[in-house]
């Protein structure tokens, strides 16, 4: 994108991810402008603009951008491309994204009608703190989709960032999107389960998660230098069924359910680096062994 209209760039939500997404195309040289429904505090040199509460009507400047980034949460994402449509904002010189990694182009169909180019872009990292997003985002790679002019515009945005953008059709965003969550939100949940564990194990819960960090660090790093199959440890990994069993009579009904879940896919990780029949078959057998449960909830 060049120094004109091209490279202004028009940010509406000023969440996390929409500050993030606005520090980090600062820093790379758009210009951007930031709106939302409320007045907050934004980081330096962002400037808010704000409208009212109920259905804004878009900002007058929403003509200088080449390029609408509608950074609001799934849900919010239709209702407001009719607000934007119904207000004459967006013509056919407009690129709109949204940065929805489960929702396709579609969810901008009440702008079909303006002509603008129509997609997503989707950063493939977590956003906790916006500051810190620009960071974050490089070597990052983007999830990107839509009309063709949309994800020329969406992947030349990612690459200014220092993301590696790649395509996704629209009807396998949410199928993506479940391997993000797997990924990152519900590694965080694992880990959470873990520290539960090692609190009804008897340490505190500070103690059981500075006792789990050098574990999930070491795993992490070994994550670094190969794939998750060849990453794998643990009794599954090595054939272990008596530890197996004995893990699923320690556990809660929940628990097993999710320690057997996990078990199975890790046991087909196994097999993929070759373990033989005769272990997989023992240890899928005490995998799917119905155990006496302690029903207690911890």
């Amino acid at each position: 994108m060049g120094g004109g209209i091209e490279s202004a760039v028009a940010i509406i939500g000023p969440g996390r991810a929409g500050v993030g997404f606005a520090l980090a195309l600062l820093r790379a040289g758009y210009t951007v402008r930031l709106h939302g429904r409320r007045k907050r505090d934004v980081p330096k040199p962002l400037q808010l603009t704000v409208g009212p509460r109920d259905a804004p009507p878009p900002p007058a400047w929403l003509a200088q951008a080449g390029v609408v980034i509608l950074a609001v949460r799934d849900d919010a994402i239709r209702p407001l491309a009719e607000a934007l449509a119904g207000g004459g904002a967006i013509g056919r010189e407009h690129v709109v994204l949204h940065l929805s990694g489960v929702q396709g182009q579609e969810a901008l169909a009440p702008l079909v009608p303006s002509h603008a180019a129509l997609g997503s872009i989707h950063p493939l990292q977590t956003i906790s703190d916006p500051e810190r997003a620009p960071e974050r985002l490089r070597s990052a790679w983007a999830a990107v989709e839509g009309m063709p002019r949309a994800v020329e515009a969406a992947e030349a945005i990612a690459r200014k960032l220092g993301m590696r953008p790649f395509t996704v059709a629209g009807k396998a965003k949410a199928l993506y999107h479940a391997g993000a969550v797997f990924a990152s939100n519900y590694f965080v949940v694992v880990e959470a389960v873990a520290q539960r564990l090692l609190r009804h194990a008897g340490l505190s819960d500070a103690q059981a998660w500075q006792a789990l960090r050098p574990l999930v660090a070491g795993t992490l790093e070994n994550l670094l230098y190969a794939e998750p199959q060849d990453a794998l440890t643990g009794p599954v990994a090595r054939g272990d069924d008596t530890t197996i069993r004995r893990h699923l009579e320690s556990l809660t009904k929940d628990d097993a359910l999710l320690y057997r879940a996990l078990g199975r896919a890790a046991l087909e990780l196994a097999e993929k680096r070759g373990m033989d029949e005769a272990t997989a078959a023992r240890v899928a057998d005490a995998l799917a062994t119905d155990l006496p449960l302690v029903l207690r909830r911890p």
